[in-house]
């Protein structure tokens, strides 16, 4: 990755597009190929469709140590890969190295997406000035607003104050001021503010021109979810309020096919990145890098599927609080289990049930490995659900960034922490989310128990436990297995040696 005095904006160049190509159809390629040339005529207004793909092409090209860096560091998660990338297992241990390559790479990546975003916006802008229509142009920037609000909330969530660009000249981030972890969400909460009147009112699959798209509802989640970290109690159940009383959006009724084939463009998807392979047995194929989460050794149904890497390994902690919980089909959707792993949770936890394999419900069997005792499910995709041809691991999975469960338990945070809302109560908000998965209902819920739910909900997923245990001042939690966290210190991550190097904002600070 390259430094921010490396990146430069440049509008979306594709020599291989003319300029007269019709718009007609290339929503049926991939994104990364809807560019447009330099030179560009800006009265040829139906070109400006191909600057809202870019930045949806920019937001689903997400590197795979991203994911990571942002989610590593909660009791719900371990590293896992024993042996490889000994940082990230430091920085799950909570010592932090401002040399490490991830940390570098997470940064400029996210910047690298947030400049880019800025240039799309002012050649959007140039398409209005020469008469494109106007509802067009402002929808296109709110979407795009919506994509930096959402990673504005990954940087500040990982190193608190941060710098907000304003233009696509990256020489801009030299001068500017460090906005507090505080002013940055209420940075987010705006924009979302100016981006909600010009959305669309539709889930996001119910988008023909883009679907899975950004709409009004995922403004509001992005909203939601900024607020929750000023404690902006009321905010967050407005927000959330909004979602719930638009009737769009529902639980996905089977908890394990939520991740799989069954919740591509999912009712209750309200951001999903996406990835396909155009149902073709070979050529382009627009993926994730899952490899990162998938099995060193495995005995795949569909024979010839490949591996991964043997990172992302469930804690024990919450495989032995989930069996605690009596819970079954959200432990299984969510932990994938080697023999080894069968063998050490049986020694630590005797009453361990019977059902416990190491052979999914859809045949793949995964064996022992010296990087790993268990597996992420959430993260696993069929070697079955595998286009005929295909063979990488995870090719035409999605990757779901908010869903419709977490805008239910942050409404339900909201008000158990005094908010008020007419749209749904907290016991009703929980009520749902565990009786997807067949739990009994729970009356005059409280903090703990609607932290409790998000964890056995959300373990693995964009580091939500973390930062819900931050949030609620419950770090005493993440001190476990060897670990010992310091809230005066580990909240945030240093910034980047590299990144010091070049901002003299960076350098000044003690982080």
């Amino acid at each position: 990755m390259k430094a921010i005095r490396n990146i430069q904006f440049v509008a979306m160049v594709s020599i291989g597009l003319l300029l007269g190509t019709s718009c007609s159809g290339l929503l049926d390629e991939p994104l990364e190929n809807q560019q447009i040339a330099e030179g560009t005529d800006y009265t040829q207004t139906q070109n400006m469709v191909l600057m809202l793909y870019g930045a949806y092409n920019q937001l689903y090209d997400m590197g795979w140590e991203v994911y990571p860096t942002i989610s590593v560091r909660g009791d719900d998660i371990d590293i896992g890969g024993r042996g490889d990338q000994p940082l990230f297992a430091e920085a799950d241990s909570f010592r932090y190295d401002r040399n490490f390559w991830a940390l570098n790479n997470a940064w400029t990546s996210l910047y690298s997406d947030l400049i880019y975003w800025q240039g799309a916006i002012e050649e959007i802008q140039k398409y209005q000035e020469a008469g494109a229509n106007q509802g067009t142009a402002q929808q296109y920037i709110a979407e795009i607003k919506v994509m930096q609000g959402f990673e504005f909330l990954q940087l500040a969530r990982m190193w608190g104050s941060i710098l907000i660009p304003t233009t696509s000249q990256p020489s801009q981030l030299f001068n500017a001021e460090l906005s507090s972890f505080e002013q940055v969400m209420q940075h987010v909460s705006a924009l979302m503010d100016e981006a909600i009147p010009l959305l669309p009112t539709v889930r996001p699959n119910q988008r023909t021109d883009i679907p899975g798209g950004i709409t009004r509802y995922t403004a509001y989640a992005v909203k939601a979810l900024a607020n929750l970290e000023l404690k902006n109690y009321p905010a967050v159940a407005e927000a959330t309020g909004q979602i719930i009383s638009s009737g769009l959006f529902s639980l996905e009724p089977d908890f394990y096919h939520l991740f799989k084939l069954q919740g591509k463009l999912n009712n209750e998807n309200l951001l999903e990145l996406q990835y396909s392979d155009y149902g073709t047995p070979t050529g382009t194929s627009n993926k994730y890098l899952w490899d990162f989460f998938g099995p060193t050794s495995w005995t795949p149904a569909r024979s010839g599927s490949s591996g991964g890497w043997g990172f992302w390994e469930p804690s024990m902690k919450y495989i032995q609080f989930m069996l605690d919980r009596g819970e079954r089909e959200r432990l299984e959707a969510t932990v994938i289990f080697t023999p080894d792993g069968i063998t050490e949770l049986r020694n630590a936890y005797p009453g361990a049930p019977s059902w416990i394999s190491n052979v999914t419900a859809d045949g793949d069997q995964f064996n022992n490995s010296v990087r790993t005792k268990f597996y992420s499910g959430k993260h696993y995709w069929p070697s079955t659900m595998l286009t005929q041809g295909r063979t990488a691991y995870g090719e035409n999975k999605n990757f779901t960034c908010i869903r419709y469960a977490e805008v239910l338990l942050i409404h339900a945070e909201a008000l158990v922490n005094g908010a008020t809302s007419s749209a749904m109560t907290a016991d009703a908000a929980v009520n749902e989310v565990r009786g997807r998965v067949g739990l009994g209902p729970l009356s005059s819920v409280t903090l703990d128990q609607v932290l409790d739910e998000k964890l056995a909900e959300f373990a693995g997923e964009w580091g939500i436990r973390f930062y819900d245990l931050v949030r609620n001042g419950r770090t005493a939690e993440l001190s476990y297995g060897g670990r010992t966290y310091d809230a005066a210190t580990d909240r945030f991550y240093p910034y980047p040696l590299q990144q010091q190097d070049i901002l003299p904002q960076l350098r000044d600070q003690n982080q």
